[in-house]
């Protein structure tokens, strides 16, 4: 089917579908943010500048400053919320691959339970250890490893 000709054809449903497509897409976005965030940075700078520096007679030093931080604030709140964006957006990629790798461990996981469960349920009939081989007799030729203490000498003569 051709997705040109359908009306419910959405172009971000195709990005929605691949991780490595909604990681691009999210970044090209994120690109743009940053942009505008810094002329945003500019306008506020300029923006400050020209406002505490509008005095009107009869104003004490601190008046311009204070008529000013409305302004400031509000446009300090722009930057934040599109520092928080952007950071959003980095997040929502990370965690669209990371749902993808979730979905492949969940058959994984689910099969090693299942697999689990099964063991558990016919247990597997323990095995006798096998039985030690047999010690010979002592041999008179013990050499380095023979006895450790000079009561264990036994039919050994001294040097």
């Amino acid at each position: 089917m051709n997705s040109n000709n359908d009306p419910n054809h959405s172009p971000l449903r195709d990005v929605a579908q691949s991780p490595e497509a909604t990681a691009r897409y999210l970044a090209d976005v994120q690109r743009v943010l940053l942009d505008i965030g810094k002329n945003l940075e500019t306008l506020a700078h300029e923006t400050r500048v020209h406002l505490r520096d509008t005095h009107v007679e009869g104003d004490r030093w601190y008046h311009a400053r204070l008529r000013a931080m409305p302004v400031e604030k509000a446009l300090g709140n722009v930057l934040r919320n599109l520092h928080n964006l952007t950071a959003g957006l980095e997040k929502s990629a990370y965690k669209r691959r990371a749902h993808d790798e979730a979905v492949v461990n969940t058959a994984k996981e689910r099969r090693e339970k299942e697999l689990e469960s099964q063991r558990k349920k016919n247990p597997q009939p323990l095995q006798a250890a096998p039985n030690p081989p047999q010690q010979a007799p002592q041999s008179q030729n013990l050499g380095y490893g023979g006895p450790t203490s000079i009561y264990d000498l036994g039919n050994r003569e001294s040097a």
